[in-house]
């Protein structure tokens, strides 16, 4: 097919294609603001990137994506990624209410903030109530995000919170995924958020849950009837301290549970798991009492279960001075499977 310019100089024959044909072909562009520069192609052109299903803005100034959402004409909005360093807590609270109304899919969030601006005092991230929204992905860079205190998020399915500073009480997340709130809820990963002390979940919806990086996390609560597959990795302040660190997990559809951390087990509650078939632990070869404890807290644990098909375990140990090599064993009815990993500086 000939798209080209007429030779009586009229316009180009790709114009004259339906709307609904140049809008795919600007969704294949996979930039909003190149999708935009298109309207110097005809007059025909200065609408259409408006009326995109799906928005990417890839290293954009965060104070021009308030802008394009405002001028957004799409009567729904299938897809919104934003890319942006350096934004401000204002900024991102200005555009993204504006966001939340026209979501009716998913929105990808990531701020690149200067590692010494991690450490100023700054205002929070008001997060809106994404009411249509089916995935939230938020990577803030530690800016401080306020949760919404009521609303619900009815159609969510996936939520990932990453690199975030909690602002105000951490008792606040367990309420925003809680089944009232969030009864759509199947996947949860929330990784490196600081300020969250204390988490309780309770969700008759969840499938799958993974907690990375909650250093200061004191006292988890897990209650899901339908979860399937746990992971709990580098979590806990005080895992010493029974009275400091408290986990109490009710699931009994849980079939997998990766638990790496240094627990007391007498701090821990597991209600019955009928069906777990995988549990994933660590061990220590090292020296010290730390790495004693810590092989002592697994192998507690493990005794707790008197049937699994599949052991996942990983060995750290030293090869030579300074350098930790790692072993990962996985060991089931079938048969024992081993990959090394690479050495790494302590």
């Amino acid at each position: 097919m000939d798209l080209s310019y007429g030779d009586d100089g009229g316009e180009d024959r790709l114009s004259a294609l339906p709307d609904d044909l140049l809008i795919q072909i600007l969704v294949l562009v996979d930039d909003a603001a190149a999708a935009a520069r298109t309207s110097i192609l005809a007059s025909r052109w200065r609408r259409l990137w408006a009326l995109l299903p799906e928005l990417r803005f890839a290293s954009i100034e965060h104070h021009r994506i308030g802008a394009a959402l405002a001028a957004h004409e799409a009567p729904d909005l299938s897809l919104l990624f934003a890319h942006t360093k350096d934004s401000s807590p204002e900024s991102l609270s200005a555009w993204l209410p504006i966001a939340a109304r026209g979501l009716s899919g998913a929105i990808y969030l990531e701020v690149v903030r200067r590692e010494a601006d991690t450490e100023e005092e700054i205002g929070a991230v008001d997060l809106p109530c994404f009411g249509k929204a089916t995935t939230i992905m938020l990577k803030l860079g530690f800016l401080p995000l306020a949760l919404p205190p009521s609303g619900v998020f009815a159609r969510l399915g996936d939520l990932q919170l990453v690199d975030i500073q909690l602002h105000g009480q951490s008792s606040g997340l367990g309420d925003l995924l809680s089944s009232q709130r969030c009864p759509s809820l199947r996947c949860l990963l929330v990784r490196d958020v600081r300020g969250l002390d204390s988490f309780n979940i309770h969700s008759d919806s969840l499938l799958r849950m993974e907690l990375w990086g909650l250093q200061h996390l004191n006292q988890l609560t897990v209650m899901a009837p339908a979860l399937e597959w746990l992971k709990v990795i580098n979590c806990f302040t005080d895992p010493l301290n029974p009275d400091l660190s408290v986990t109490n997990i009710s699931a009994p559809q849980l079939m997998t549970l990766k638990w790496k951390n240094v627990n007391d087990p007498s701090s821990i509650q597991l209600n019955k798991m009928m069906r777990l078939k995988t549990l994933g632990i660590e061990l220590f070869i090292l020296e010290g009492e730390e790495a004693f404890e810590h092989n002592h807290y697994c192998m507690t644990l493990l005794r707790r279960f008197e049937r699994i098909h599949t052991l996942d375990l990983m060995i750290y140990y030293l090869q030579e001075k300074g350098m930790r090599s790692t072993d990962h064993f996985s060991m089931g009815t079938g048969g024992c499977r081993e990959s090394r990993h690479p050495p790494v500086g302590e």
